[in-house]
């Protein structure tokens, strides 16, 4: 049986749900992540938009074809979109209920790791972006 899984900002104006399971995890240490979320490494859970539903208005920013959703009351960083692969929405691991129940399976640009920022997880680490778009090379 699949949980509800649940989430938003700090203040409560945004919240959104996820009615299927996520299909991703990640570390990301690129340049953009860090500064979106004001921390020395993002993670992220990913699921299909077509799972999603969200109840109050999220303002957006972002750089195609990127975009970044957060709370214009409080502040909090919500999620990201790719356009390349819009079926899908990217929660930051901290706008969840039970982070706890989403580790991360793998580090995304560590060619932007801070140098002394030190995770010996284990996990694979990639030069790159971990979501796949379409025409990557496997």
């Amino acid at each position: 049986m699949t949980i509800l899984h649940t989430g938003g900002c700090r203040c409560g104006a945004i919240i959104f749900e996820a009615s299927a399971d996520p299909f991703y995890t990640s570390y990301c240490h690129c340049t953009d992540c860090r500064r979106a979320s004001g921390a020395p490494v993002a993670a992220f859970v990913g699921f299909l938009a077509e799972h999603v539903t969200f109840r109050g208005e999220a303002s957006i920013y972002g750089k195609f074809p990127i975009s970044r959703s957060f709370c214009a009351t409080c502040g909090a960083p919500i999620a990201y979109r790719d356009a390349r692969i819009e079926d899908q929405v990217f929660f930051m691991l901290g706008a969840m209920d039970h982070p706890e129940r989403y580790p991360p399976t793998v580090h995304g640009y560590v060619s932007e790791q801070l140098p002394f920022l030190h995770i010996k997880d284990g996990l694979p680490r990639l030069q790159k972006h971990t979501a796949p778009r379409p025409g990557d090379v496997l």
